[in-house]
């Protein structure tokens, strides 16, 4: 009797499966008003998918400032005006000569080291010992700072900005007030007061020495090592003297003896320059002088200024970014989400990352991927319904068939949209255990009660 009536309820329970079990499933054929389109993903229509036009939500502009300069940042002052670059070559340089000078006799300067020559023999060489001893000892005499030389014997004597005649009648007069009357001559063996410096677009940029024989133009460049000018066309030698800049064409220069031998003086900067505006040149030069002056006496309240506004700038942006973040863990931000359930590692909403678009693959594998015991990879889907109104109701699933591994390159590539459905059907076997454990306690506690009244 019991074996009987065990058999005819598991019979009527089973038969009666679909309603003590319902799982989720899509389903295009059933009787709601729900019209849904399943499509196969493949890589034509994964590409169609991604055609839906989405621009992802933006961070804060504040997560892409950095802390520099602000307009409130106070240097002393206003740098001086950049140089303006023209667009335009002129048809041929512009000849700027400097103004002719004479030669003078060479004036003694600081640095400068004479040495002594006297005859050999005689009184005059008893004279003169400590002399003869110092000269030898030092190979000369150097002109220190007050524009003297210091002779043993004879004292400090003033030669700076003499002639070498007028030099040596101040080092006689002081020799004769000593009682010493020596026959001597006074040489200039080592040039280190007067110089004019030649550089860029030559062999050796150089500092060349101003000695007895005047330095003519020429002369200089050659000392330097001759031109190193590819293009002539726009080349040309220019002086800088005294605050004003000159200019020689290269083809000029070469082709006009007489301004080869342009006499250079004390203090000369003479560069060889392929830039062809003139005045832009002399502009960008005094530009230097008056940034190197403006920088050295400003450096100081700059870093100091710059160091306090870059702090302000970092505290406030450091503030903006934390409140932001605050908001988002509070759930206060507007984002984008996708939505995963059926049988997935972890149901629940997938945020959009920031500034950029998520796959499906992303989505699944976010939350614990896919349970191969129970989720069925045969029927891996992306709901996306319409946003067109006229078809309110219209969802198309996009069926992922994970049987062959290699498919689940289309989910890296698949783009996910705001409110996209992840779904995941459970295996067959799933469906079938699920319902047997729910049916299992009513089938028992059926079975206990036949036999009770047996």
């Amino acid at each position: 009797m019991i074996k009987r009536a065990l058999s005819v309820l598991s019979v009527f329970v089973l038969a009666s499966c679909g309603v003590a079990y319902n799982s989720p499933s899509v389903n295009p054929l059933d009787d709601s008003d729900t019209k849904v389109r399943v499509v196969a993903m493949t890589p034509e229509s994964v590409l169609a998918a991604n055609r839906s036009s989405y621009r992802p939500k933006q961070l804060p502009a504040v997560f892409f400032q950095t802390a520099g300069f602000g307009s409130g940042l106070q240097t002393g002052g206003a740098a001086p005006a950049p140089v303006f670059d023209p667009e335009t070559k002129p048809a041929a340089l512009q000849t700027r000569m400097p103004p002719a000078i004479q030669p003078e006799p060479y004036r003694i300067g600081v640095g400068d080291v004479l040495v002594l020559s006297i005859p050999s023999g005689g009184s005059t060489v008893e004279q003169l010992s400590g002399l003869l001893a110092a000269s030898n000892a030092r190979q000369g005499y150097t002109v220190q700072d007050d524009g003297a030389i210091a002779i043993p014997n004879v004292g400090r004597v003033q030669v700076a900005g003499r002639t070498l005649d007028r030099a040596e009648d101040a080092l006689f007069q002081r020799m004769v007030e000593n009682q010493i009357t020596p026959e001597f001559s006074l040489e200039v063996s080592e040039f280190n007061a007067r110089r004019v410096s030649i550089g860029v677009a030559v062999a050796r940029p150089t500092v060349a020495p101003i000695t007895l024989t005047p330095l003519y133009l020429d002369e200089a460049i050659a000392a330097a090592g001759g031109l190193r000018v590819r293009d002539r066309t726009y080349a040309s030698v220019r002086i800088y003297r005294d605050g004003t800049l000159y200019q020689i064409p290269i083809d000029r220069l070469y082709s006009d003896r007489g301004m080869e031998r342009v006499l250079l003086q004390d203090g000369d900067s003479v560069f060889v320059d392929t830039e062809y505006e003139f005045d832009n040149a002399q502009a960008y030069f005094e530009e230097r002088i008056r940034l190197a002056e403006f920088r050295q006496r400003n450096r100081t309240v700059a870093l100091q200024g710059l160091q306090s506004e870059v702090n302000i700038l970092r505290g406030n942006q450091a503030d903006a970014r934390q409140n932001f973040l605050q908001r988002l863990e509070l759930d206060s931000v507007d984002r984008d989400y996708v939505y995963l359930t059926g049988e997935v590692g972890e149901q629940g909403r997938y945020p959009i990352p920031f500034g950029k678009t998520a796959s499906l693959a992303d989505a699944l594998y976010s939350k614990r991927g896919i349970p191969t015991e129970t989720g069925n990879v045969r029927e891996i889907y992306v709901l996306r319904a319409s946003p067109d109104p006229r078809e309110f109701g219209a969802v198309t699933a996009w069926q992922l068939d994970g049987r062959n591994a290699s498919n689940f390159t289309l989910a890296t590539r698949f783009e996910l949209r705001p409110n996209d459905v992840v779904f995941v059907a459970e295996q067959p076997v799933t469906r079938w255990g699920r319902t047997i454990r729910q049916i299992t306690p009513s089938l028992i506690t059926t079975a206990a009660g036949i036999a009770s009244t047996n």
